[in-house]
């Protein structure tokens, strides 16, 4: 019995290093990104797919903005909703993802998320939106790489480029025009918290026609961009988490 049971916890160890070893060398060479901009993601690819299950021409509207010209309320709104510790973490954010695996063993399932800014980028640009936990190791693995061959600023460019923004909308520019009428560049503090809440579900919340929730979210980052009230901003923090753990369990 005992030699069956280390027979198999060797088989299942030499599995498990099997498909590690498999996902650490099929990762992609990130550093054409230094000077590239990427035509086309794994994401923008899966929505094309979709639309063409569905009988329909996929469409992508995208138009590249350099990092420099982009409004100042966007990024610091973007910062503000979705990893506020960007410009200090290596990639991951790993107090945040020591709680999200506390959280996770608690529930017995994969539900709060705590990726950072870089790893939605290796998501976006490389992976799926599978909550597989060998896609999840690729997605840090990605994320490290990018850290160490990229800028932050470049990597925080090429995220708010390629991030989804509503149907077959891809970056700030498209979104800007599609919603304000307007380049990125010329976003306002107000119309930038509308476009940094709706990214966490961009094909359900149109900053055009905001809904309850989504002026909430605007309210809870402007607050934390300093236009509101103290008490507002003090909350704001556990109710963005909290928004996002509801989605996630969808």
């Amino acid at each position: 019995m005992s030699r069956r049971l280390g027979r198999w916890a060797l088989g299942a160890a030499a599995i498990v290093f099997g498909c590690v070893g498999y996902a650490y060398l099929t990762l992609p060479d990130v550093r054409v990104l230094a000077t590239e901009n990427p035509t086309s993601t794994a994401f923008t690819e899966l929505r094309a797919r979709e639309a063409r299950a569905d009988g329909k021409t996929p469409k992508q509207v995208q138009t590249w903005i350099a990092y420099r010209r982009i409004s100042p309320a966007l990024t610091r709104a973007v910062l503000v909703a979705e990893d506020a510790a960007f410009w200090q973490h290596d990639g991951v954010d790993y107090d945040e993802l020591q709680k999200s695996v506390e959280v996770d063993w608690a529930r017995g399932q994969l539900t709060r998320g705590a990726s950072t800014i870089t790893q939605q980028l290796a998501k976006n640009l490389y992976l799926s939106p599978s909550k597989n936990p060998l896609r999840k190791f690729r997605e840090l693995i990605i994320a490290r790489r990018l850290e160490a061959e990229l800028s932050k600023q470049r990597i925080f460019e090429l995220y708010l480029n390629v991030i989804e923004w509503g149907d077959g909308i891809y970056g700030a520019d498209a979104a800007a025009q599609a919603y304000f009428h307007k380049s990125a560049a010329a976003l306002g503090r107000s119309e930038a918290a509308l476009m940094a809440g709706a990214i966490i579900n961009p094909r359900v919340m149109n900053p055009l026609k905001p809904t309850r929730r989504l002026n909430r979210r605007q309210q809870i980052i402007l607050g934390r961009m300093g236009e509101v009230t103290p008490p507002v901003a003090r909350a704001s923090a556990d109710d963005l988490a909290e928004d996002e753990r509801r989605d996630e369990q969808k």
